[in-house]
């Protein structure tokens, strides 16, 4: 890995300044890698998965990779463009100029989770390649199928100078935050970016942190119940609920608490009327999340919660060797229960009620801050202050994920949900150094200013025109 990054560097180095139109030709190149290969890899996701949806793999795999590379495309060349600052009176007066020219920073180290094995590395990608970059990724171990695909396709469209695949397990993974990049991205779960953070220290590498937390679904008295629950039981059962923005626990008014859980078991029901056999739900990873999920349902049943399981075909899940699970809402949840202390990453949702909306807020402050909030309702009163009173990483309102779509809404999360951003011009901007440049006139500024020793009058004639 480290001989991979260093040709990566010098290959960097030899080509600045590096132009709009090879920015250009690697984005369409990257393009073409997704699309021309996309059955291969909808295949890959489904081998791994043990079933993943084909449509479901087709939108937030490989068009949610698309988009985003035609995107950064379309507007590398305005995003590249220097700015004109102002300068500090009188030099800009006297001839004085300032500027910010961005940069790209060199060779960017991309560690990509298992949920979105395709998106979540092309993404990145498309702010990568339009800074000017070259980049090396970390695949995950648990999506061995996708790495070996992209290890095999990527040397065909690029040079391994130019972008390079490893995969492997916990070790590499170790071995690879130490590289020293010029930046480095880790998508995953947070009590693992604290050892990414660690590997990185060494070499002061700066890092960006797209992590996740428990984001929470807050149903404002004037919502459209039925509108409502149907948009959070697609959120949450899109990918089985293994999204870092999935729905992962609901605060509804306690008069509204039964038509919420009413509406959800409509929805899932309406959207999955059966679900073993059903191509369109996808299967949780591993068994050791499948375990993990179940000893937390089990976890909330025993310490008293009414747990529903959305079965409409009653189907035999402890028969069956797939690992598809039906979405269980969890009624009654308490915060002595995994399901309310930890992020779900499955098809389990806990609904809690509130009294006042300022107790909704208040259950939300006490928790970490998550990476997303979703508020429903058409009280604007109310939805201000749901969103002036809570701090999260990104917010949806009255629909569940969809923020994440905006291509030039910067996304990332705020403390244990994340550090940094990307997407669009904000992942143009992480993935560049912002240069100052600054050219003074021709005349002696120093002399004039009174700064150069001798001091004089003109030098407190300065100071005290700086100062006021």
């Amino acid at each position: 890995m480290k001989t991979i990054l260093d040709r990566q560097r010098a290959a960097f180095m030899a080509e600045l300044p590096v132009s709009l139109d090879t920015r250009r030709d690697r984005l369409d190149r990257a393009i073409a890698m997704v699309a021309e290969n996309a059955e291969r890899f909808c295949d890959a996701l489904s081998e791994d998965f043990g079933h993943r949806s084909r449509e479901q793999s087709m939108i937030a795999d490989i068009a949610a990779s698309v988009g985003p590379l035609r995107h950064a495309r379309k507007q590398v060349a305005r995003w590249a463009k220097s700015e004109r600052k102002p300068v500090m009176f009188p030099l800009g007066l006297l001839g004085g100029r300032a500027r910010v020219e961005y940069q790209p920073k060199g060779v960017v180290g991309i560690i990509a989770p298992w949920n979105f094995p395709v998106n979540l590395v092309m993404s990145p990608l498309a702010g990568v390649f339009a800074a000017g970059n070259r980049a090396m990724v970390k695949t995950s171990e648990f999506t061995p199928v996708v790495a070996a695909l992209f290890e095999e396709l990527a040397p065909r469209y690029f040079a391994t100078e130019e972008l390079a695949f490893v995969s492997g397990g916990p070790e590499i993974g170790k071995a690879f935050a130490e590289l020293p990049f010029d930046h480095l991205l880790f998508t995953g779960a947070t009590g693992i970016a604290k050892h990414i953070l660690h590997a990185a220290a060494d070499n002061l590498v700066p890092v960006t942190l797209e992590l996740g937390g428990k984001s929470p679904v807050v149903v404002g008295r004037t919502a459209n119940i039925a509108q409502a629950t149907e948009r959070v039981a697609m959120g949450k059962m899109l990918n089985a609920g293994q999204i870092c923005l999935a729905p992962d626990y609901m605060l509804v008014p306690e008069e509204k608490e039964a038509e919420v859980v009413d509406g959800l078991t409509r929805a899932a029901t309406a959207m999955y009327p059966s679900l073993l056999a059903n191509p369109d739900y996808t299967a949780v990873i591993n068994d050791r999340h499948h375990a993990r999920l179940g000893a937390w349902i089990e976890d909330a049943r025993a310490k008293g919660a009414e747990v529903i399981a959305v079965n409409p075909a009653n189907e035999d899940f402890a028969a069956s060797n797939s690992r598809k699970m039906p979405l269980h809402i969890i009624r009654g949840a308490t915060d002595e229960m995994t399901v309310m202390q930890e992020e779900i990453f499955g098809p389990i949702l806990p609904v809690r009620s509130y009294r006042h909306i300022a107790d909704a807020v208040a259950e939300v402050n006490r928790r970490d801050r998550p990476l997303a909030l979703y508020y429903f309702g058409s009280d604007a009163g109310e939805r201000r202050q749901v969103l002036d009173r809570t701090i999260s990483g990104g917010v949806t309102l009255d629909d569940v994920i969809f923020h994440v779509s905006q291509e030039e809404l910067p996304f990332g999360g705020i403390g244990p949900s994340g550090t940094g951003a990307y997407h669009g011009e904000a992942g143009f901007r992480t993935f560049s150094h912002a240069r100052s440049i600054y050219r003074q006139p021709r005349l002696d500024v120093a002399k004039l200013a009174g700064m150069k020793p001798p001091y004089s009058k003109a030098t407190w004639a300065t100071i005290k025109r700086q100062m006021k």
